[in-house]
Formats: C-alpha cells, sequence, structure tokens
C-alpha cells in the first residue's frame, strides 16, 4: 500500500491518497471527492447482449450440430453436445418469450 509520502503519487503535492472500506485504495485529486458507487449503467453496460447476443446463440447451435458429423465411433460426446445445445435453444426460447411478453403485468 501506499504511504502519505507521495509514493505512487510522482510526488504531487495536489493529490492524496485515501483509504477506502470496500474498494482498494484511491489518489484523490485537490477539490474532489472520492467515487462512493458507480453503477454498470454509467459504464454502459444494461445487463442484455441484445440483438448480437442472440445471433450468436443460433451461430453457436448451428456450430455444434455440425459436430455432430464426423467420422468418431464414440455417440458419449454427442450427449454433451445435444446437451449444450438444448441448453442455448431453452435459453433463447425463454428469452424470446421473456422480450415478448414484457409490456404484460404478471
Amino acid at each position: 500500500m501506499s504511504d502519505a509520502t507521495g509514493r505512487g503519487q510522482g510526488h504531487q503535492t495536489s493529490a492524496r491518497v485515501i483509504e477506502q472500506s470496500t474498494r482498494e485504495e484511491g489518489i484523490v485529486r485537490a477539490g474532489e471527492t472520492p467515487i462512493t458507487h458507480e453503477r454498470p449503467e454509467d459504464w454502459g453496460w444494461h445487463g442484455e447482449a441484445g440483438k448480437t447476443g442472440r445471433i450468436a446463440g443460433y451461430v453457436m447451435i448451428f456450430f455444434l450440430l455440425t459436430l455432430l458429423v464426423g467420422n468418431h465411433e464414440g455417440r458419449v460426446e454427442d450427449l454433451y453436445i445435444l446437451g449444450a445445445v438444448l441448453t442455448i435453444a431453452v435459453s433463447l426460447i425463454w428469452d424470446s418469450r421473456r422480450r415478448k411478453n414484457a409490456w404484460r403485468a404478471r
């Protein structure tokens, strides 16, 4: 950890090191207040991948299904591939139903 002598600050006298209980120590400029909490929305993250994520899900289903075709003799790996395909498909169906009924009251 830094100390108050200026180590890590480039010996700037206008900045100060503060200890934060829920975060790492920080350097605060003179006249500024430390940030107590940053919401993900402030950085542009709203919790959904959107249309790109849904398209990526369909592409992954296609690529996983192409793995079923090949010269392998064992069929155990096919069960894992089909399980992954089923999981992705169920999540895509759930997402489409959720978006379709989002305006309705529960």
